[in-house]
């Protein structure tokens, strides 16, 4: 590992999280979550319900650096046979909390652990016992002392909760002493300002962005549904120089061969169901590509909104910032 570079805090956390114990219910609650973001995907991508299980059962639960983690344990237990008995559990729990900024909290919401926080709670104190006892001094720079703050931080004030819930269950009249902000990880509060970090948030912005744009079609008004995709007059609906620029005339035009084999688009509760919506983000983490399904009484559903969402450009402007892609059948 080189102590150089960018990600080797994070590198040093997954490796002291992978001799660890895996917390299985919160491994499955991961796999949950990325299952479901590859199903909605796959079904844009019209894989058949058989190739949908299929490729499921190839999904794991994340586990950052594995490659690096497997060979380098493979090679250590080359060397050391007594090491062939045990395994390597590559994770990403309080790595992740630390990346995504989160509180004990934050993380309990997200993946639903709510009769689990105990398990939760057992694991971070693990890996910040073998993170403060197992790691040389000379191998942790200022990141690396920062996750150890984190976590005892958190980790003193999660006690700190129990026992006020204790006395509480012991005097109803105890009044336990003024509340502290949940504690985060350095950098929360820049994070707090990014509109992007909170996905299901940026979703709903982005949806409602995308249906203004829609309704103005649905109504004519072409110059509209162009002023819904831009920030501030920026223009975001003009595409990189290389693709035609989506005009008025084109969006018409566009429109005149949709109503051809369609009646109308749909806007009804059902149309805006957010299971028409797909978001998939790039392998770079800069940008969103989003296809909204353009639902029609026929049911045909053979038309889509393309666009592409810059996540740098967002978090500036502090609002979704939408290039229309592609309007357009599917065939």
């Amino acid at each position: 590992m080189d102590p150089a570079a960018p990600d080797y805090a994070l590198v040093l956390l997954t490796l002291v999280e992978s001799i660890l114990e895996d917390p299985d219910v919160i491994l499955r609650k991961q796999l949950d979550k990325v299952k479901g973001q590859a199903i909605a995907e796959m079904k844009m991508q019209g894989l058949d319900y058989n190739q949908r299980m299929e490729e499921l059962e190839k999904l794991e639960y994340p586990k950052p650096n594995r490659d690096f983690i497997y060979s380098t344990f493979n090679a250590f237990a080359d060397r050391h046979p007594w090491v062939g008995q045990e395994n390597i559990r590559p994770k990403s729990i309080a790595r992740e909390m630390f990346e995504e900024f989160r509180s004990f909290s934050d993380y309990i919401k997200i993946y639903e652990l709510q009769r689990a926080e105990g398990v939760l709670l057992r694991h971070l104190s693990s890996v910040y016992k073998a993170l403060t006892q197992t790691v040389p001094d000379s191998a942790k720079n200022d990141t690396v002392r920062e996750m150890e703050l984190y976590l005892t931080t958190m980790l003193r004030q999660i006690d700190s909760s129990l026992l006020e819930e204790w006395e509480k269950m012991r005097d109803s009249n105890y009044r336990p002493r003024g509340e502290t902000p949940e504690v985060r990880p350095p950098g929360a509060e820049e994070a707090a300002a990014d509109i992007t970090r909170d996905s299901k948030a940026f979703t709903a912005a982005i949806r409602n962005r995308i249906f203004t744009f829609l309704r103005a079609l649905v109504s004519g008004d072409f110059e509209a549904a162009l002023d819904a995709l831009s920030t501030g007059g920026a223009g975001a609906a003009v595409p990189s120089s290389d693709e035609e620029p989506w005009s008025a005339e084109r969006l018409r035009a566009a429109m005149d061969t949709y109503y051809v084999d369609h009646e109308r688009i749909c806007m009804d509760p059902a149309a805006r169901n957010v299971q028409h919506t797909y978001v998939t983000p790039s392998e770079d983490k800069r940008h969103w590509r989003v296809q909204q399904m353009l639902i029609d009484p026929g049911e045909a559903n053979d038309w889509v909104a393309e666009f592409e969402i810059d996540l740098a450009q967002s978090r500036a402007a502090g609002e979704p910032v939408l290039t229309l892609r592609r309007f357009g059948s599917l065939v």
